[in-house]
């Protein structure tokens, strides 16, 4: 998504009404996001204001050598890894989504419903077990539709790392997805291409 001309620029000069405009613009991207790496933790809404918070007081050194969005993907992917490493204990893992980050379940029987939050839990439960550098470039990857040269730039890594670290990523998940009882049949294998480039 592209910026109005000089957005960003306004923003860092201290404009709130632009910051505003911002905050507007990217706050659901962000938190979902957010939520992927983190599963929808209780404290997911403290991280998702601290992401902005940390945006307006580094916005004003945004030079624009890489796209807006690749720089909040940076700043949110920081954040939440900090937060990762500071927390005392493992997220608690729920199915509830925030409000802002839209769940496609038209209109599910009630089985099936229930069906799709065990493997909604399920799956974030695995992909909790996946060490931060990999649930990062699988969650970029996989669920935001990065592409690898884009996660290079988020992460601060070399492509064919971000590249590696996915495949292991993907080799990890599958061979747990097949232990896991609510996922074993849905007989997942993820993509070896590195796809979106």
């Amino acid at each position: 998504m592209s910026e109005p001309d000089n957005l960003v620029e306004r923003a860092g000069a201290g404009d709130i009404g632009a910051f505003r405009a911002l905050y507007a613009r990217h706050r659901g991207d962000v938190a979902r996001l957010v939520h992927r790496m983190m599963g929808p933790a209780p404290d997911a809404e403290d991280v998702l204001q601290e992401v902005f918070f940390q945006v307006h007081k580094s916005l004003k050194d945004f030079r624009g050598q890489s796209k807006f969005t690749t720089w909040l993907h940076r700043v949110t992917v920081n954040v939440v890894l900090m937060h990762r490493r500071s927390a005392k204990s493992r997220p608690v893992l729920s199915e509830e989504l925030p409000s802002d980050v839209s769940a496609d379940h038209r209109s599910l029987l009630p089985d099936e419903e229930v069906d799709r939050r065990l493997r909604t839990r399920a799956f974030l439960r695995l992909l909790d077990k996946l060490g931060d550098k990999k649930r990062t470039v699988f969650v970029l990857h996989e669920l935001e539709g990065v592409s690898p040269q884009e996660i290079a730039e988020i992460v601060g890594a070399p492509v064919l790392t971000v590249r590696t670290r996915l495949f292991y990523a993907r080799r990890e998940l599958e061979a747990m997805i097949a232990q896991e009882p609510a996922l074993a049949a849905l007989n997942v294998t993820f993509t070896k291409d590195g796809g979106h480039e």
